[in-house]
């Protein structure tokens, strides 16, 4: 699980705007959509989400506002920017570029055949 933990982090940001490419969400829901997404193997705590969407707000990659609901509670509803699709779509290429060459180093070793 450390190993998962240590992926999530460095990848936070890259899952928060491709959920955000696909419409506006507050905190709870990117947190949801993420871990179902990923058929509940990525899980957030507020302590990785939250600060991870205030950089990115502070990147200029995001913007947050308050909103009321249905509910009198207000939540913060974050959309991301035109530089934060721009920054998702370079985060994409990286990301593809850097599973393949991962792929192409372990190779057959995925399927549990390690010599």
């Amino acid at each position: 699980m450390a190993n998962e933990r240590e992926l999530l982090k460095g990848n936070t940001p890259t899952l928060i705007l491709t959920v955000l490419a696909d419409g506006p969400q507050h905190g709870y829901a990117i947190a949801s959509e993420i871990q179902k997404r990923s058929g509940d193997v990525l899980k957030f705590k507020h302590g990785t989400l939250y600060p991870a969407l205030h950089a990115l707000e502070l990147e200029g990659l995001i913007s947050g506002a308050w909103e009321h609901g249905a509910s009198d509670r207000p939540r913060k509803v974050y959309r991301i920017s035109d530089a934060g699709t721009a920054e998702l779509a370079e985060r994409l290429k990286s990301w593809r570029e850097f599973s393949m060459a991962i792929d192409n180093v372990i190779g057959g070793k995925l399927d549990g055949q390690l010599a």
